[in-house]
């Protein structure tokens, strides 16, 4: 049975929007400028900048007599109020399961405000486990917070279950920590761009989406047709074109979705063959950088992110 683990914020959970709802709220209530909100939105930095910064810099700014800790505390409660798991992320999951994909959570941050959100959205419900990376004592792209995510999910590492890796995605939006680490675990990997191009030289993902769905999408995809290399391209491409536009990485950013998998990858036997209707190439595609995106290259060491922020 194959793994699909999954980052929560900004993946999952629209961390973002529930971020900039919080902020609307905390100006309006304290009567402050509603032209302040991007000024909020801009320190926050997608949850990566930690939360005693970004208050403490609020409490100096609008000179707030209370301590950083009374508004963390605020704050919590606040945000996760504003959490929602989009109905179409719900029937994406659902999808998932019923073409029998095992579903964890890996998620950098801490552990109660991490797990109010996993329950108050219901996602609990829906996966088999998750990990946190402050109970679990590592952080994304640290390859052992993967391993404990798939033991929780079943999986161990050799048994009648085979090797979890061969048969594990990674889906998430931060690349130093999701595709990151499952670059340096041995797992394929795709990365929700959001808009953004990709940026980083020592590693890449194995294909790109706009969105979760997508994504899942794209997943399934491959695994309806295991073997790798074209038949795999192929299949996915033909989502692609049937979906009039909609592929799974921009043209303009990296490379026409979903990306070729090498048959000589650690995922896929060296002697697939693909099916006689997807020998066709692909139509060549590069990255910003000049390099196809499924080109194998060398890992570099990537620094862990901040105990504090959330993925």
């Amino acid at each position: 049975m194959p793994l699909l683990l999954l980052d929560l914020d900004n993946t999952l959970l629209p961390r973002d929007a529930a971020f900039r709802a919080w902020a609307e709220d905390f100006l309006s209530e304290n009567g402050l400028p509603a032209g302040d909100l991007d000024w909020l939105v801009m320190l926050d930095g997608s949850g990566y900048v930690p939360r005693s910064t970004v208050l403490g810099a609020a409490k100096r700014r609008y000179g707030f007599d209370r301590s950083v800790d009374s508004m963390l505390a605020h704050y919590r409660i606040g945000i996760n109020s504003h959490i929602r798991c989009p109905d179409s992320h719900v029937a994406a999951l659902r999808e998932a399961r019923e073409a029998g994909w095992t579903l964890g959570i890996v998620s950098n941050g801490g552990t109660a405000p991490q797990l109010e959100k996993i329950r108050r959205t219901g996602l609990a419900a829906l996966v088999d486990g998750w990990v946190i990376s402050e109970e679990a004592r590592c952080l994304k792209p640290d390859p052992l917070i993967f391993e404990i995510a798939a033991r929780r999910c079943g999986f161990r590492p050799a048994g009648d279950r085979g090797d979890w890796k061969a048969q594990t995605w990674m889906v998430g939006d931060y690349g130093p920590a999701d595709i990151a680490g499952a670059a340096a675990t041995g797992l394929r990997s795709a990365w929700l761009h959001h808009g953004r191009p990709w940026a980083e030289r020592a590693y890449r993902p194995t294909v790109s989406s706009p969105s979760l769905p997508e994504a899942v999408r794209v997943i399934l995809a491959a695994g309806e047709h295991p073997t790798a290399g074209r038949g795999f391209a192929a299949a996915a491409a033909g989502r692609a074109q049937r979906s009039r536009g909609r592929l799974a990485v921009p043209a303009s950013r990296l490379a026409p979705a979903p990306a070729r998998v090498s048959p000589n990858a650690p995922h896929a036997p060296a002697t697939a063959k693909a099916p006689a209707a997807t020998k066709a190439p692909l139509p060549p595609a590069a990255t910003p950088l000049g390099v196809p995106l499924t080109t194998a290259v060398p890992l570099a060491p990537v620094e862990p992110a901040p105990a504090a922020a959330a993925g």
